[in-house]
């Protein structure tokens, strides 16, 4: 009977846009039709593909995370695919997903590769295909990327049209509608003084339109004032991929060589202009003094980091309907230029990262101060510990007066001697023998009471050291949940991920706290739920 068969669903993959004979969509999906066919107790519950989008990570992958959620939901009990490649080139995305699918009652089987994760052996076999599949793509990787850095040094231009140039086959050719604009930039910075913020609305006045973005901006102006294209040169590798399973681009802060070519293509504005205009940004450029002040405004400033892009988070507010404000801190890439995307000089700007509510941090911080709380006396006990054998060994080895006496007497006994040879009892060689031993023993005495001193002085350090810890837990004892002065001085930082995932790190303790939470309901009535706590290291 119908009802008795096994729904049967295929997932195809192809790594490029492009159609070929032996990977292409229609191919594969010709493949598993007939493949069912063959099976009397199978029939095809549904088809489901990718294309264009790499297998090291399934975050992008629309039909494999739509077919992993029919199975989750009873669905499906069967999934056919050709290769592990296609299924994952991640061997720990490749694992994770068969287990979990597996737990479900859901097989998977690899029709070329002659696995089926219903079998005992199963999972042995794939962990072999699935690591051989992402070494693969490691090598691929590098090759590409070795071959990036090639045609960059031979003066292969990457990326997309740009404002006064346009991008073909690589080379960069001056468009001349949009050359005015980028000079009018340049000269109203540099030679007319005008600040950013003025030159963006006057281009907008003027119904000057910029590309690629929906109006000017003082990013978009700085943007254009610091590319170095504009000038003739070109540098590229500002951006890179440190992890080829992920795909995320990081910018490139000396992590890896950049490739600069001087008077590479024909430049737009003149080299005199370009010097001056780099001059003038470095002088306008806020001071030290004025980063602190800004970056110590609020209670996390300068302390929020984004998971994704590394960006510090800024903060964000607005005014309700209803009177009240709301206050959310958001990744600066993100609130500059958006989600993720290339920009016209190629590089990768935006984040993908979401917002998060400034009293969804406060009580992430309160729930690690809790945290310790839980352990305060015991820790508190540890410390006291310390300090008693601190003093017990200070007590011990600090006996100052002691010593001072024994080299009171050697020095009595020294002067004695002279009298004796005065006297005619010893000879000067006696005499002479005698005071080398006492000064050898004062020498050392002396030294014994410097080294004591010195460390005396450290053991006081460290018992003032550890009665400040009792002070500050005892602090953190009576806090209040609303004191952010409190949060400032013993928050370190904190790191924002995408999936709800925040780190914390305090500067009271060596490791950092894990939470994964969950955010609900508006204004007065917002609430954030702790999941999960996990203690991490420092990496």
């Amino acid at each position: 009977m119908l009802t008795n068969k096994l729904r049967v669903t295929a997932y195809c993959r192809v790594s490029t846009d492009k159609e070929d004979q032996s990977n292409s969509l229609i191919s594969q999906q010709k493949y598993f039709a007939d493949y069912i066919t063959h099976h009397d107790d199978w029939i095809l519950k549904n088809v489901y593909y990718d294309e264009g989008i790499s297998g090291t990570q399934t975050m992008k992958r629309t039909g494999f995370n739509a077919m992993i959620e029919e199975a989750m939901q009873g669905g499906i009990d069967l999934i056919l695919t050709k290769e592990v490649c296609r299924f994952a080139r991640n061997t720990v995305d490749a694992l994770s997903y068969t287990r979990k699918l597996k737990d479900k009652g859901v097989g998977v089987i690899f029709t070329i590769d002659n696995i089926d994760t219903r079998d005992l052996d199963a999972e042995l076999r794939l962990t072999i295909m699935a690591s051989i599949a992402q070494e693969e793509s490691r090598k691929t990787s590098e090759r590409v990327k070795w071959g990036q850095k090639r045609r960059m040094e031979q003066g292969i231009v990457f990326g997309r049209d740009l404002l006064g140039y346009t991008v073909h086959n690589g080379e960069l050719a001056i468009n001349e509608e949009e050359v005015p604009i980028v000079r009018a930039i340049f000269h109203k910075y540099t030679n007319e003084g005008k600040g950013t913020y003025v030159i963006a609305r006057e281009l907008l006045e003027e119904g000057l339109r910029p590309k690629r973005v929906k109006k000017w901006s003082n990013t978009v102006i700085l943007r254009v004032l610091r590319n170095e294209k504009y000038v003739g040169d070109l540098c590229q590798k500002k951006t890179f991929t440190p992890n080829y399973l992920t795909h995320a681009k990081k910018y490139n802060r000396d992590n890896e060589e950049m490739v600069y070519l001087k008077d590479h293509h024909e430049p737009i504005i003149d080299r005199n202009l370009w010097n001056r205009t780099q001059k003038e940004l470095l002088r306008r450029a806020p001071s030290d003094e004025m980063k602190f002040k800004h970056s110590n405004r609020y209670w996390c400033s300068g302390k929020l980091y984004c998971g994704m892009c590394g960006q510090r988070y800024v903060s964000r507010t607005k005014k309700l309907k209803n009177g009240t404000t709301y206050k959310a801190w958001r990744c600066y890439a993100a609130a500059n230029h958006g989600t993720s995307k290339v920009s016209d000089d190629g590089e990768i700007i935006g984040c993908d990262n979401g917002s998060i509510n400034e009293r969804a941090l406060l009580t992430c911080v309160h729930y690690c101060i809790c945290q310790l709380q839980t352990n305060k006396k015991e820790i508190k006990k540890e410390i006291l510990q310390e300090i008693k054998a601190i003093k017990g060994i200070a007590d011990k080895k600090s006996d100052i007066k002691f010593i001072k006496e024994k080299m009171d007497n050697l020095n009595v006994k020294k002067r004695k001697a002279i009298d004796l040879l005065l006297d005619g009892l010893i000879t000067k060689a006696d005499l002479q023998e005698q005071t080398r031993w006492y000064d050898k023993q004062l020498a050392e005495l002396s030294q014994v009471i410097s080294n004591t001193q010195s460390k005396d002085r450290v053991q006081v350090g460290q018992v003032d050291e550890f009665e400040q810890y009792i002070t500050v837990l005892d602090e953190i004892m009576t806090f209040d949940e609303t004191n952010e002065s409190l949060y400032r001085e013993i928050l370190d930082k904190m790191v924002i991920y995408y999936d709800n995932t925040v780190e914390v790190w305090l500067k009271c303790i060596p490791v950092g706290m894990k939470l994964t939470i969950h955010s609900y309901g508006k204004n007065k009535n917002y609430t954030t739920d702790i999941l999960t706590m996990e203690i991490i290291e420092q990496s």
